[in-house]
């Protein structure tokens, strides 16, 4: 108990709750604005995090994660234009509700379906996290190593984007991380005479690129699109009956997203869109659904926020990123010192309960200002893209400067940007090569460790029960995307003959 109290009372301090309240500032703001997002904020704010103490850095950055889910659903319903990926089934009826003059229920409905989706998900983070930290304590790095090449599977089903981009494109992450000094052998490798590589390819400045600058040079190509604008917000709460048609939406959703999220390399976008679909099944009223369905607004919110709880389950309690948001945010507390996975659970459980009242607060805090700041949010999205993608700009030369103060990080930077640009426009996308980056040190560690372990004799790593499980699980993962399908076509009735 008393480290929970400890967690709580680090919290409360003026400072920490000021922080907190900035990041879901920030977060709105930014998931509200087409093309920006919560992994490009968080990217962006990471750099200038390090003059402060761990727990308020991280509980901003976690605060905006937060708030920055949510913050896509309102453009989504003002416009039609998510502000972030995993508001974009929010739109199928949050858009069609706003047409209607019902903006503000959607709104309100969207703000009430995410706090509780986010608050559902963190009692769970709550409880799992220390009890996963636990069995993780009898990890050896055989078992790691398994962990991580799973992990590694899970990036074919990540973003809906092509399994086998997905795969190249963690691959070429992996690859990146080998850059600098081997551990283990003292070795270098790939740095070309560069004395800057002898330390390895720093992940923020990539992870500025890939996030910031890529984006900034496909929002370039798009400059003269013209939205549908609803500026008309009535300010309206959901009514009880609305609660009562929702409820076991929301509560289904709540669950879907908390599992995804808990899933490595999963996200927020993979449990809005389940969440939708689930919604639509269960539906009494499937017909309404894409012309104004309020179960088909609180499904995907309840659905996404939920997945960010989880998501924090498997960062904070293995070390590895439930989604590219929490792999920053893991990237950040490896910045700050911590050791991300069991020990840091055993070790500063308050520094876990912290973060847990931290995501609490920030809960709470945009759902405040989400039901009484929709007015002000629908003119957001009327700064012109002139003004903000130059500042995007800025910020991004500074912060990737900023964290090493070399000049050697912006030429990263800026070459993660185009990397990210061109990546993007042949369907591979920034989140499958930010875990290759962040789980491929662990892979090649792991593996060095197993095999001096083994003398070299691999055989032995079916002499654990749990390797053999997650290397099952990976396969399965390598091959769901081709079963998938097959499935499918056998639950799917065939007609009579005639």
């Amino acid at each position: 108990m008393d480290p929970i109290l400890h967690g709580l009372m680090l919290v409360a301090q003026p400072v920490n709750l000021a922080l907190i309240l900035a990041g879901v500032l920030v977060g709105v703001v930014v998931g509200a604005l087409p093309g920006l997002s919560s992994p490009m904020a968080v990217a962006l704010l990471l750099p200038f995090t390090v003059t402060l103490d761990p727990v308020p850095a991280i509980s901003m950055l976690a605060a905006l994660y937060c708030a920055g889910t949510f913050g896509g659903s309102i453009t989504a319903i003002l416009i039609n234009a998510p502000g972030a990926p995993p508001a974009v089934a929010t739109a199928f009826d949050g858009y069609p509700m706003a047409k209607k003059g019902e903006a503000g229920r959607a709104l309100g409905m969207a703000a009430v379906a995410s706090v509780i989706g986010g608050v559902f998900s963190l009692l769970v983070f709550l409880l799992a996290t220390p009890w996963l930290a636990e069995v993780a304590l009898s990890f050896r790095p055989p078992e790691y190593f398994a962990l991580a090449v799973f992990a590694l599977s899970m990036l074919a089903t990540v973003s809906g984007r092509s399994p086998v981009r997905n795969l190249i494109a963690g691959a070429v992450g992996v690859l990146i991380g080998t850059a600098g000094i081997h551990l283990t052998t003292g070795v270098q490798r790939f740095t070309f005479g560069v004395p800057e590589l002898a330390d390895g390819v720093h992940f923020v400045p990539v992870l500025i690129g890939l996030f910031a600058m890529s984006e900034l040079l496909s929002q370039s190509r798009t400059l003269n699109v013209l939205y549908e604008r609803i500026t008309s917000v009535v300010i309206r709460l959901p009514s009880r009956d609305d609660f009562r048609k929702v409820r076991g939406t929301i509560l289904r959703s709540s669950v879907i997203g908390t599992f995804i999220g808990i899933l490595p390399a999963e996200g927020s976008t993979v449990a809005a869109i389940i969440g939708y679909n689930e919604a639509k099944r269960w539906s009494k009223h499937k017909g309404e659904f894409g012309h104004g369905a309020i179960e088909g607004v609180a499904g995907p919110e309840a659905a996404n926020n939920a997945a960010t709880g989880g998501a924090m389950v498997p960062t904070l309690a293995l070390g590895i990123p439930g989604s590219s948001t929490t792999a920053l945010i893991l990237a950040a507390l490896i910045m700050h010192g911590f050791r991300p996975g069991p020990y840091l659970v055993q070790q500063t459980p308050e520094f876990i309960y912290a973060i847990f009242g931290a995501m609490l607060v920030a809960n709470f805090l945009f759902l405040g200002i989400g039901l009484a700041g929709a007015k002000v949010f629908s003119r957001i999205t009327m700064i012109p893209p002139t003004f903000l993608w130059p500042a995007v700009f800025v910020f991004s030369m500074i912060g990737a400067y900023s964290f090493s103060g070399s000049l050697f990080d912006v030429w990263v930077m800026l070459a993660a940007g185009i990397g990210g640009f061109v990546m993007n426009r042949h369907g591979f996308g920034p989140a499958p090569l930010v875990m290759g980056l962040i789980l491929g040190a662990m892979v090649e560690e792991r593996l060095s460790q197993s095999m001096i372990m083994f003398d070299n004799d691999w055989l032995r790593f079916f002499d654990s029960p749990i390797v053999v499980v997650f290397f099952v699980l990976t396969v399965v993962g390598l091959a769901w995307p081709a079963l998938a399908p097959r499935f499918r076509r056998r639950d799917t009735p065939s007609e009579p003959a005639p």
